[in-house]
């Protein structure tokens, strides 16, 4: 008589094997990551004010520019980065190669044998060869991403650039779209409104990935991996 696992241990059993199957699926088709730079948010480091009780009006501390153009320039600020990357890479290359050749040689006589026996081409030796070859490759890559995205200053260099990184998290239904920027600026490319172009910031690192269902579609599962490891072709 077959015995039969309980209602708890079958479920039990059943969402171990899933997570093994899940840990498989990660292990043979892990996504390549990106070198963002961390953390991605950064707080300012707090200003302690000495009290002054000097009585003068004009304070140090407190003292804010009347007309300062208000851009990022310390740990913590912020400004906007537009995302402008338009990359297309082209190249083909052809080759041939082309080689023949020819040999002939014959005898007319030779002494002690009579001369009809080297006639109709019977002492006659001849060869050809010949070698072609051709061959033709061509490789295309193009990429084109636009955005926007608010990062934070989270490290200022000893020469002013700033080192910026930001998140982006945006989540509808079952389904997580994440984008993070990080690079170095240098304070003079940032324009008027706080942004700056991407194509003026160094080191530049984007990533946008989704988590979700849609996330899960575009990989191929452990199983059909495991074939695709395996089969000699």
């Amino acid at each position: 008589m077959a015995r039969v696992m309980p209602p708890r241990r079958a479920v039990a059993a059943a969402a171990l094997w899933l997570c093994g199957c899940a840990n498989i699926n990660e292990t043979m088709n892990p996504r390549p990551p990106v070198d963002v730079a961390q953390p991605t948010q950064l707080r300012a480091p707090p200003i302690v004010v000495p009290p002054v009780s000097n009585g003068a009006i004009f304070q140090t501390g407190q003292y804010r520019p009347l007309f300062e153009d208000h851009r990022a320039r310390l740990v913590g600020d912020t400004l906007t980065v537009q995302i402008v990357e338009k990359v297309t890479a082209t190249q083909k290359s052809t080759s041939s190669i082309d080689k023949s050749g020819g040999l002939a040689a014959g005898v007319t006589a030779i002494p002690g044998l009579a001369g009809n026996s080297f006639t109709a081409g019977r002492a006659n030796i001849g060869a050809t060869s010949s070698n072609t070859f051709a061959g033709k490759g061509s490789t295309e890559n193009s990429n084109d991403f636009s955005g926007t995205i608010t990062a934070t200053v989270i490290e200022v260099l000893p020469n002013g650039h700033l080192i910026v990184s930001g998140e982006k998290q945006i989540g509808v239904n079952h389904n997580v779209d994440v984008l993070r920027f990080s690079g170095q600026i240098d304070p003079r490319a940032i324009q008027a409104g706080n942004s700056v172009a991407s194509a003026q910031i160094a080191n530049v690192r984007i990533e946008q990935r989704g988590r979700g269902a849609q996330a899960d579609a575009q990989g191929i599962g452990w199983l059909g991996r495991f074939f695709l490891n395996v089969l000699p072709v």
